[in-house]
């Protein structure tokens, strides 16, 4: 048997077979499941966030690093709510 890794498309395959894997996943979920996922990784996110907030201030203070994750999240707050992102690739007409 030869190495499948030779093959010229097998990680497009691989890659396809994972991504039809979990949209086949997600859409067996129910709805108490799908919110019960939602919130896992927002907490996963807040806990990576509050991680490199720390780092990036170079405290091991979890009360500093939560400040400077709400000064984040602020700060996206009022980019969304004054439309201070791009609609549109730069040089697109």
């Amino acid at each position: 048997m030869s190495n499948p890794h030779d093959h010229p498309t097998a990680l497009k395959d691989l890659q396809d077979s994972i991504y039809r894997e979990k949209v086949l996943r997600a859409r067996a979920m129910t709805p108490e499941e799908r919110i019960d996922s939602v919130f896992e990784l927002s907490d996963l996110q807040l806990g990576m966030m509050l991680g490199g907030a720390m780092h990036r201030l170079g405290t091991k203070d979890p009360d500093e690093g939560w400040k400077e994750v709400r000064r984040w999240l602020d700060r996206l707050a009022y980019a969304r709510d004054f439309r201070f992102y791009a609609t549109q690739r730069p040089g697109a007409a």
